[in-house]
């Protein structure tokens, strides 16, 4: 049995865990003052939300530079720090991390701006307007419609949720290489895993077509949630990174069936250690209504 099927579990949103100096808001150096206490309880993996660098539109996930802490919460030495102490009290961290977008603030999507000819505009998903309108009828889960138009390029970019976080193009080989660099830059620095949110979006249909809107779920998620190619990439995630590194993984897999999320954590087939779905939340639910309303 691995080490995390029997493990005790801690998630921390840092920003409102404990203040160490008095600004108002949590930080790493408050973590590192609790870890005596989280040791007492029998924890043995943190679970950190973002930290990093990040405009705070969605509380830390979208995120402006992966490579930096957020200075609200510290630096990378306090990080180091917090490894290295949390390491020697036997628990180990896991970090959140979002790779189906970015935010708008990141360097990428500022270069991605400049030009259809610009390397970085093929690491997100624009595409040409259609009969003067949005490329189809997808909806962003935060409302309204999953495009936003800039009249600069002509274009639309795609944003399953607030605007300021565009989708990552996951099929360009030259992204993809730049999430594995940057997942072993935090695997160097000796973190114990990542759990990794909306995960099952990464993979959109090629040819984004319009969805029918007969259900509740026909929003467009049924041509991105568990896409064509979603396997395929967590499984080469695994094998640049997770593997290697012995990593401990958690998906977030909303709207994917139970069958298909023992897809994502089958040991043999090397994606995830582990998954959340959300069918437990919704028992209480049919024909997408809550009973008794």
């Amino acid at each position: 049995m691995a080490w995390w099927q029997k493990a005790t579990v801690y998630q921390i949103y840092p920003r409102s865990f404990q203040d160490s100096n008095g600004d108002g808001i949590g930080d790493i150096n408050g973590i590192i003052q609790r870890l005596d206490y989280l040791q007492n309880l029998g924890i043995e993996l943190i679970w950190l939300t973002p930290m990093y660098v990040s405009p705070g539109r969605d509380n830390g996930y979208d995120i402006a530079d992966y490579y930096h802490i957020d200075p609200i919460f510290g630096d990378l030495t306090d990080f180091e720090r917090l490894l290295n102490e949390a390491h020697k009290r036997g628990i180990k961290i896991m970090m959140d991390m979002v790779v189906n977008h970015t935010s708008d603030q990141h360097r990428w999507f500022q270069e991605s701006l400049k030009g259809k000819d610009n390397p970085y505009h093929d690491y997100y998903l624009w595409r040409d307007p259609v009969d003067g309108h949005e490329p189809n009828n997808w909806l962003s889960k935060f409302s309204g419609s999953a495009w936003e138009y800039v009249p600069a390029l002509d274009q639309y970019y795609l944003h399953l949720y607030e605007k300021s976080m565009p989708d990552l193009n996951w099929r360009n080989e030259h992204l993809r290489a730049e999430i594995f660099k940057m997942m072993q830059f935090w695997a160097d620095l000796g973190i114990d895993g990542l759990r990794l949110d909306v995960i099952n979006n990464i993979s959109k249909d090629k040819d984004f077509p319009n969805d029918t809107f007969k259900t509740p779920s026909d929003d467009g998620r049924n041509f991105y949630t568990n896409g064509p190619h979603v396997h395929e990439y967590i499984h080469e995630m695994y094998e640049k990174v997770f593997g290697p590194n012995q990593f401990v993984t958690v998906g977030e897999l909303s709207s994917t069936p139970i069958d298909e999320a023992i897809r994502y954590t089958n040991p043999a087939r090397e994606e995830l250690s582990m998954a959340f779905t959300f069918h437990h939340v919704k028992v209480d639910y049919t024909g997408g209504k809550k009973y008794g309303h």
